[in-house]
């Protein structure tokens, strides 16, 4: 039979930030043990939660665990039975002690021998027994950023336990965690409807809860604070500013929401948007309202977990707390704004960027000087713009604002450049520089801000390993992984044409001015770093890892080039006859030459056969043709015109002996093909190839 679990863990108010990864990682634990307690689950697992309550329901969920057969070896034969075939006392003894008859013994021939043994079946166990002794580890393996202790326990936990419910088809699961005991009870909300209840399922659970104001699913919660937060916006004619973040954090901050429009002085108003948005939002969790011409309104809507009695006073406190907050950040705006941002940037001499790689300001200096040559590089027309941008964008971590706002960098500083007056183009770069934050976040909007990112980020990843500060294993507490992927983003967006070696280089060597380091061992770790970064990117968007391989592994300069090379190649593949033939040449004239450490000059006088003549001239012609696609990025035509090398190679292969005993003609041979295996790689390394 399959029966119903459900499991709740009451608790002290959870942090909302904790609440969504506590109740994945809850079902990701259940599955698990579940699993491996051999209890058939048939209907799935769900979580619910709210700030003060955990829950865990399994459907379709089998009642005892499943049978296993289980086989136990005894004594030898030799002294389980006699000479007659008859069981000895042995036997008997290894019988009993495994519960069954003599007779039911059998023989297990093994490299050792042959031996008695019996083969059983182990009927499950009840599920309620199981869960009653899994459950407990259960709940204490949740992990937590941060938990704690309580009273005289031990266990630690996010929050002090209250109560936990935990039945099974309506029979409680007995169990004891932090000296709470397992029960069939739960509680309502708890200034609304505080009651403890008694429950004997799943929907039971669902309509008592919900009649005590407790909305258990939090994406139905969710759509109620929206709701509530629209309707409380429409009173004063305004518009919710989205914020899908602020609205998973509310909703898991409530079990019943309900919401109340605000308002505030208009003089506030004078403070740029995102300053008064994100006080609103970080501080006190307030929606902001905007009119229909898309302007901050002086209101606000805040969300309870309670149905205020008289909604004015709510109302005004709400008002009288927000007041504060904002005439602090009105405060810390017109001191900010006694200072021109770009006199800031000496502040960043007090401000230690990591140890071993001086202060902010230094780091600045590094990566404006990256800018300038990225500039100079791509766009040498934005090169001044560049510079200042570079110069200013890290100017904001000293202001006030930043100080107390840090969501707010790179966006007051391109709202303080604006107001001194920069340049459109150089303000833009201050924020857009940090982008994209995130794998699934935008790109910079402005070449500019691509420029100025791509300095700061490759600076840091230089300077991480010039440190010894390289990830390893699955740490990276300087997020090198993360700066790697950004590089590569910010390029494919741009389709930039950097030349990975020498940016990578050119940071080098300007870490090199002031900093002590092994400069080509850094250059070669950082260079391998980001091309398995980028390796990884490509097998994630579906390319195969042949392909990836036989490309990257080559010619790593640029990264267009090189997924324009991986589509010329697959596609040469699978659409031209003579792929195999080129492959198996290309990857034989590898195999020779690796190791050879010879030049690849070639002397046509030393000649002996006429398909060496023959390969040699053909070879000039075609690489002629190659190197003009090539200089196009037309891989795939230079592809075709190098398949015409794959009957010479067979023939040259066919009449030449390459490694003859005269030192001068084998030279020559591999000379020669040392030329062809390094024409071939300026597309693709063959011999990676799955022919």
């Amino acid at each position: 039979m399959a029966g119903e679990l459900l499991l709740e863990i009451g608790t002290e108010e959870i942090p909302a930030n904790y609440l969504g990864s506590g109740l994945r990682e809850l079902r990701r634990l259940a599955e698990s043990c579940l699993r491996d307690s051999r209890i058939r689950v048939g209907g799935g697992l769900q979580t619910y939660g709210t700030p003060r309550r955990l829950v865990l329901v399994g459907k379709g969920i089998a009642d005892k665990q499943e049978d296993t057969i289980r086989e136990v070896t005894g004594p030898p034969k030799t002294a389980g039975l006699d000479e007659e075939g008859n069981p000895t006392k042995a036997a008997f003894g290894f019988a009993k002690k495994q519960g069954v008859s003599v007779h039911e013994l059998q023989i297990l021939e093994t490299p050792k021998g042959e031996y008695l043994y019996v083969k059983r079946k182990m009927p499950g166990r009840p599920t309620v027994e199981i869960l009653s002794e899994v459950l407990p580890e259960l709940i204490a393996n949740i992990p937590w950023p941060k938990s704690m202790r309580w009273g005289t326990e031990r266990f630690s936990f996010v929050r002090p336990i209250h109560w936990i419910l935990a039945l099974f088809n309506g029979e409680n699961i007995p169990f004891e965690v932090a000296g709470v005991r397992s029960g069939n009870k739960t509680r309502g909300h708890r200034f609304m409807s505080p009651q403890i209840m008694e429950v004997h399922g799943f929907q039971d659970y669902l309509r008592k809860t919900h009649e005590c104001c407790v909305i258990i699913d939090q994406r139905e919660r969710e759509r109620e604070v929206e709701s509530a937060v629209l309707r409380a916006a429409e009173r004063v004619s305004g518009r919710v500013v989205s914020d899908p973040e602020l609205l998973s954090t509310v909703a898991n901050m409530v079990e019943f929401p309900s919401a109340i429009c605000g308002c505030f002085d208009e003089a506030f108003l004078g403070l740029p948007d995102p300053v008064l948005i994100t006080a609103m939002k970080e501080h006190q969790r307030y929606f902001s309202i905007r009119d229909q011409e898309s302007r901050l309104m002086p209101n606000f809507v805040a969300v309870n977990n309670t149905i205020a009695r008289d909604e004015s006073v709510v109302r005004r406190g709400h008002e009288r707390v927000l007041l504060g907050r904002l005439a602090d950040a009105d405060f810390f705006f017109k001191e900010d704004r006694k200072r021109p941002l770009g006199d800031r940037l000496e502040d960043l001499k007090t401000v230690i960027y990591q140890a071993g790689l001086g202060t902010s300001f230094a780091k600045v200096q590094r990566f404006t000087k990256l800018a300038e040559y990225l500039a100079r590089q791509i766009a040498p027309e934005v090169t001044g713009h560049a510079r200042l941008a570079a110069r200013l964008c890290k100017c904001d971590l000293v202001t006030e604002m930043v100080t107390e706002f840090p969501s707010l960098q790179g966006t007051m500083g391109e709202i303080y450049a604006r107001l001194d007056g920069h340049p459109e183009q150089v303000c833009r770069a201050i924020s857009d520089h940090y982008l994209p934050v995130q794998a699934d976040s935008k790109p910079p909007a402005s070449l500019i801000g691509s420029i100025v990112g791509l300095a700061d980020r490759m600076d840091s990843i230089v300077g991480c390993f010039a440190m010894g500060l390289e990830p390893t294993g699955t740490a990276d507490p300087y997020a090198v992984r993360r700066q790697a992927l950004g590089i590569i983003r910010l390029i494919r967006d741009k389709r930039m044409a950097i030349c990975l070696p020498d940016f990578v280089s050119k940071a080098a060597s300007i870490l090199n001015e002031t900093i002590p380091f092994d400069v080509p061992e850094t250059i070669g770790k950082v260079i391998s770093f980001i091309r398995d970064r980028f390796k990884n990117m490509l097998l994630s968007e579906g390319l195969a890892q042949d392909l990836i391989d036989s490309v990257i592994t080559g010619d790593f300069r640029f990264l267009h080039q090189v997924e324009e090379r991986i589509a010329a190649l697959r596609r040469f593949r699978d659409r031209s006859e003579d792929f195999q033939g080129l492959a198996i040449a290309s990857k034989r004239i590898m195999n020779i030459v690796r190791g050879f450490g010879g030049t690849d000059r070639v002397n046509p006088d030393y000649f002996e056969n006429t398909s060496e003549e023959k390969l040699w001239k053909i070879f000039q012609s075609v690489k002629r043709g190659v190197d003009r696609e090539l200089e196009g990025e037309n891989y795939f035509e230079a592809l075709n015109l190098m398949t015409r090398l794959s009957g010479p190679i067979a023939e040259f292969f066919s009449q030449v002996m390459v490694m003859t005993e005269d030192k001068r003609l084998r030279e020559n041979r591999l000379g020669m093909l040392k030329g062809l295996n390094q024409f071939f790689l300026q597309v693709a390394d063959f011999s990676r190839l799955a022919v």
